[in-house]
């Protein structure tokens, strides 16, 4: 239970006490404004607390989006001010400093005819002294919505006049949608996604269920390509779009009802792939009953995906704290932005979830999975050779400035193990003296010199292994200082591309009945490991522990050991060796990641940026 308390008596007429009740609050009312500190006080140190000026008029979703948004331990709109039990103590001691009024921006505004206000609001007062002292206060984007407090009768008729004007619900409605999202996303799905929220929020049902509905919706999916049937092809692309449409859901019901959790976050941080990669090996089952072999195809989509997500993922984590000017080509990219059109066509280039799910629900229906996943393979590698060579002359015409936490970050991506770590603790000197680009430099020859060996000359060859052992060693050259240069964040991505690229060439090699499919499930186990560790990267609280990297033997631990399965066990020991590892590596990454998840430290991220 969460208490509010108000600096006075309500004003006759005011529905104040009715909406915060609403809300989830129970409600106390201070007799004197003198009085609110010694009912704050008595609330149990445990529960969230909330200041609401008597005065208050406004929306009542204005309320709810200051007084119970679950990732802001502090939180202020005019006339009300809330706290989380870690800002408690910053609340209280304002709340007791309060006693002369300080200098304030009128609460609410003249948009909405209410600038007659009052500017020594005991909640007011509060949040700005909490604030001054150190305390973060998120004040959320209010729009339309009003939050006023006036100062006599007038002006209180002129803000319920304000309030009357605006639809709260409407406006609640508009906002659970993303503020940018794809093409297909925005016109095909949110329209009518965002009823199906509201009507899941209206009969108790949470994200995270919504969330699940949606991955056991796409695993059914995959389950009707599997039987490689016309009808069941069909099936599967439309559970697949019903299971985007939940996708979407899940995220509009976390903002309509603000009902924002860790849980929450790991699912839906780790679902969407889950879905999209299983719905690949379902295609792949479903073309073996026919007779066609596409288990590669499905596995290189697989990587092919993966990697233009690292090179997201990198590319933002090496700038969004950089220091640079701003270059000509995202000023070009900014100028485009303003032609409406150029817009969606850029968002429809890159292929994002929106229209990768419609392209393959669409192609799975009415043609084959080999034409499905090459024409995916297509697409995709266009949409990460546009949106890479853009990233990549961003980077080369600004001069930015990165941080050592950018730079940590990207060596944390990177996934090095104990070979590459020693080696490149030895190789720090030569490292200082290197050019500039050498680092993404040595990880694409090191990665080109692996797979291109193992793609021409054959399984099991001891060649692969020397090139393997050249891998590691250059490897170790490209984090041996840090990754501070312009195109430093490449290296995670080549890392990775490696890494994938090996073990589909050797299981591609081997031509034995249950290679492909044993390498999709050690990619897929990987690959989570990997969507795992930015997950956390991104919530602040760093990579995986070093003991998981290691125990699971890093990057080019686990290239070394496959390229020497390959020349030693054959094809029968080398497929084996990949079950038992995908079962490993599976086991371990999830076991540490569901107790990281739903441990008490684990951050709560949502996205709200650019679809994937």
């Amino acid at each position: 239970m969460s208490t509010a308390i108000l600096t006075g008596r309500p004003v006759p007429g005011s529905s104040l006490d009715g909406d915060l009740r609403g809300l989830g609050f129970d409600v106390r009312v201070a007799e004197d404004p003198a009085d609110v500190p010694a009912l704050l006080g008595a609330v149990p140190s445990g529960q969230r607390v909330a200041v609401v000026d008597s005065r208050f008029v406004g929306h009542v979703h204005a309320l709810r989006l200051a007084l119970t948004d679950p990732r802001f331990d502090a939180a202020a709109i005019p006339g009300a001010v809330t706290a989380r039990p870690a800002a408690r103590a910053a609340l209280e001691q304002a709340l007791r400093e309060s006693t002369v009024p300080v200098a304030a921006e009128p609460a609410g505004g003249a948009a909405h005819g209410t600038a007659a206000v009052t500017v020594d609001s005991p909640a007011d007062r509060a949040a700005a002294l909490a604030e001054a002292a150190g305390t973060a206060v998120h004040r959320p984007e209010l729009g339309t919505l009003v939050a006023v407090v006036p100062v006599d009768p007038q002006t209180r008729n002129e803000a319920r006049q304000a309030v009357a004007a605006v639809d709260d619900e409407a406006v609640r409605l508009r906002t659970s949608v993303k503020s940018r999202d794809g093409f297909f996303t925005t016109y095909a799905i949110s329209p009518y996604s965002r009823h199906l929220a509201r009507w899941c929020a209206r009969r108790g049902f949470t994200p995270n269920q919504v969330t699940t509905a949606s991955l056991i919706t796409a695993l059914i999916a995959a389950g009707c390509a599997a039987t490689g049937t016309r009808a069941g092809f069909v099936a599967a692309g439309a559970l697949l779009l019903f299971s985007f449409v939940l996708d979407c859901a899940d995220g509009q019901l976390a903002r309509y009802s603000l009902q924002y959790s860790t849980l929450g976050a790991w699912l839906d941080a780790t679902f969407d792939r889950a879905k999209e990669y299983a719905y690949y090996a379902g295609l792949a089952l479903g073309a073996a009953r026919g007779g066609d072999d596409v288990w590669a195809l499905a596995l290189g989509a697989m990587v092919l995906q993966t990697c233009r997500h690292i090179i997201d993922f990198a590319f933002i984590e090496a700038n969004h704290d950089a220091t640079a000017s701003i270059s000509p080509t995202a000023a070009l990219s900014d100028r485009l932005d303003s032609v409406g059109w150029t817009v969606w066509v850029r968002r429809i280039i890159v292929l994002p979830i929106g229209e990768r799910w419609a392209l393959i629900a669409v192609l799975t229906a009415v043609t084959t999975p080999r034409i499905t996943l090459v024409v995916l393979l297509v697409g995709c590698a266009f949409a990460a050779c546009y949106t890479t060579a853009g990233r990549v002359l961003r980077s080369l015409t600004r001069k930015a400035g990165r941080t050592d936490g950018a730079a940590q970050a990207l060596l944390d991506l990177t996934d090095r193990g104990y070979p590459a770590e020693v080696l490149a603790t030895a190789f720090q000197g030569v490292a200082r003296r290197m050019p500039v680009f050498a680092p993404p430099a040595f990880a694409l020859l090191g990665g080109a010199a692996v797979v291109g060996t193992a793609v021409f000359t054959g399984f099991g060859g001891w060649l692969t292994v020397a090139a393997a052992c050249l891998y590691t060693v250059l490897s170790a050259l490209a984090v041996a200082r840090p990754l501070k240069g312009a195109l430093d964040w490449l290296v995670p991505p080549f890392f990775r591309a490696a890494e994938y690229g090996t073990v589909l060439a050797l299981a591609a090699q081997a031509g034995t009945d249950g290679a492909l499919p044993a390498a999709f499930g050690l990619v897929a186990a990987v690959a989570y490991h990997h969507y795992d560790t930015v997950y956390r990267i991104r919530g602040g609280t760093g990579a995986s522990p070093s003991w998981l990297v290691r125990a699971i033997g890093g990057q080019e631990g686990r290239v070394l050991l496959i390229t020497l399965a390959a020349a030693l066990l054959g094809t029968q020991g080398f497929t084996a060796l990949l079950t038992a590892l995908a079962v490993a590596v599976a086991l371990v990454v999830l076991a540490e990641s569901i107790r990281f998840w739903v441990s008490s430290g684990a951050p709560a991220v949502h996205d709200e940026g650019e679809p994937a």
